[in-house]
């Protein structure tokens, strides 16, 4: 896969970061549903609908009943994709043929991997555990929330359970971030590579549809770690030993088809955050790439004219 431009690691990080707060803003009611679904099947209960959730939440909260935990997606998303964006383009110019520039598949996936296992440490795992407790409370009356929103949120969390408890489920969301990175990013890379081969640069509607590819891609082959990470962030993840003991008995009790709970909205939120990200993530690239040359173009005037 040739890099048709060289990579900046520091630009990497600033477009990664506008491009994940972006779309972390713009799909969080589908992370919201899906969310909602998994819990209401972990608690045995029979698993609603998309809409039925909703029209349900709506109809109690209002719209803004949908953006309940929001703050900590898009502050954790933004993180976790100048994270991502910031690992995947630093490894490719470590690993990346010195001759030809080009990334291998093996390497383009172990590049997506190692970059996904960064994101879940340093950003994924405390930003979902707290958005994930964030509506998981927000499920009850008024009178009976323990949190009353990000900052206080957090800092209930901290101060009863330590850092431990932004730190549940750490195994199974570096691997999910793991395998969602890897796969999604090497998609990405792959089609892209395609599509410039002759040279030209793809359109803001090629880069969304090249980047909504890649989302589905990652849903179907990353779905079950998603399921695991949610059950053992949430507050009913004490009835589990550790997280193999909770995969056993969601097999044991639930069957295999539930690995896949949630996979509606999640697909419905990747494809759009695979499209928006991609597309964010591009623009911002090429808009820093010029302000960058304005500015040293501005520099050699000003040394001239001195």
């Amino acid at each position: 896969m040739a890099s048709k431009r060289k990579e900046k690691p520091l630009h990497s990080l600033a477009a990664g970061a506008f491009a994940g707060a972006v779309e972390g803003f713009a799909t969080y009611p589908t992370e919201f549903v899906k969310t909602r679904a998994q819990f209401a099947v972990s608690a045995g209960a029979k698993p609603p609908g998309p809409i039925q959730i909703v029209r349900e939440t709506v109809a109690q909260y209002g719209v803004r009943g949908l953006y309940s935990g929001c703050s900590a997606l898009v502050a954790g998303n933004a993180l976790k994709a100048g994270v991502r964006f910031l690992s995947y383009d630093s490894i490719k110019l470590a690993v990346a043929d010195k001759q030809t520039g080009q990334l291998s598949l093996p390497r383009s996936i172990l590049a997506g991997f190692i970059a996904g296992l960064s994101e879940g440490l340093f950003a994924v795992t405390p930003s979902e555990a707290i958005k994930t407790r964030l509506i998981d409370d927000a499920r009850r009356p008024k009178p009976e929330r323990k949190y009353a929103g990000l900052l206080s949120g957090s800092a209930q969390i901290l101060r009863e359970e330590g850092i431990a408890g932004i730190y549940k489920g750490l195994g199974p969301t570096m691997m999910r971030q793991g395998a969602n990175s890897a796969v999604r990013l090497t998609t990405y890379s792959s089609l892209k590579a395609i599509a410039t081969k002759d040279g030209r640069k793809p359109g803001s509607v090629e880069t969304f549809g090249m980047g909504a590819i890649a989302g589905i891609v990652t849903v179907y082959c990353t779905m079950p770690f998603d399921v695991l990470k949610t059950r053992m962030q949430s507050s009913a993840s004490s009835q589990y030993t550790s997280t193999l003991n909770c995969l056993t008995t969601m097999l044991r009790d639930e069957g295999v088809r539930r690995f896949w709970k949630g996979t509606t909205p999640r697909l419905t939120r990747l494809v759009l955050s695979g499209g928006i990200v991609f597309t964010v993530y591009e623009n911002t690239l090429a808009l820093l790439d010029k302000g960058e040359a304005v500015a040293k173009e501005t520099v050699q005037e000003v040394k001239k004219e001195s």
